[in-house]
């Protein structure tokens, strides 16, 4: 049978010396493998596991339920958001009615790098919003997410070094392995007919696309929110109210 992996994760109530050390043992004696290990947020302990037998899991499920100070929260074939929560030791805030929204703040770059670089890697029609004010980080992750996914990135348009907007690709370029990047804005509010052609060519493609701003691209063009398969929101704090009217000013000023 084939090895699987599977996402543990359980709660101390208690957290006596000793207590890694008999899950360990347990591990063992059933011949489940542990890959990773790792702290996850406050008194929770993630773990990534590996065996070739499914039976093992439900035989180590009951009887993790007769140890003392911890209860298993998830016990599970490993999500993405799994696998990123026991490499990075904490969790990725996740919108609770949006589920497609995910937040992250500054000192989390590393996080969001990774993250990126793992949706990245995924074949097919990919559209990903990014919201975040000026000077937040937002271009700089996508560039070094597509570095982690060994893919090669092109801007449609942007205001990282100049305002950058294309009007054609080179055959190089339009290849659909490549991640698009999009500035929701420029491509809207600050362009012309022949780089809205080719906006409509791109959004078409089988491919990843990351839009800066999807706000603004949604309200000035003929896309809409279902287009969009994620949405990230970056911040410099937890609590900063993310808005366009300061951004559009500034684009106006080119």
């Amino acid at each position: 049978m084939e090895s699987k992996q599977w996402y543990m994760e359980y709660k101390i109530h208690k957290n006596r010396p000793g207590l890694l050390g008999d899950i360990a043992s347990l591990l063992g004696m059933l011949n489940v493998n542990i890959i990773t290990i790792n702290g996850v947020e406050d008194r929770t302990r993630g773990m990534l596991l590996q065996t070739n037998d499914d039976q093992k899991i439900e035989i180590l499920e009951r009887m993790l339920r007769k140890v003392e100070n911890i209860t298993v929260n998830k016990l599970r074939p490993p999500t993405l958001l799994d696998r990123l929560a026991v490499r990075h030791g904490r969790y990725i805030e996740r919108d609770s009615d949006d589920r497609k929204t995910f937040r992250f703040t500054r000192d989390e770059l590393g996080l969001l790098v990774d993250f990126l670089g793992e949706i990245f890697k995924r074949d097919g029609n990919q559209v990903i919003g990014i919201r975040g004010m000026p000077r937040v980080g937002k271009t700089e992750s996508i560039i070094a997410g597509s570095v982690c996914s060994n893919k090669r990135w092109t801007f449609v348009s942007s205001t990282l070094l100049r305002q950058t907007v294309r009007s054609q690709l080179s055959s190089e370029e339009i290849n659909p392995n490549n991640i698009f990047i999009i500035d929701g804005i420029v491509s809207t509010i600050r362009s012309n007919e022949k780089h809205h052609a080719l906006l409509q060519e791109i959004m078409a493609m089988p491919s990843t696309k990351v839009i800066e701003h999807p706000d603004i691209f949604i309200q000035e063009s003929q896309y809409d929110y279902s287009h969009f398969t994620t949405i990230i929101e970056l911040r410099n704090t937890p609590d900063e109210e993310i808005t366009y009217e300061t951004i559009t000013a500034n684009y106006n000023e080119f």
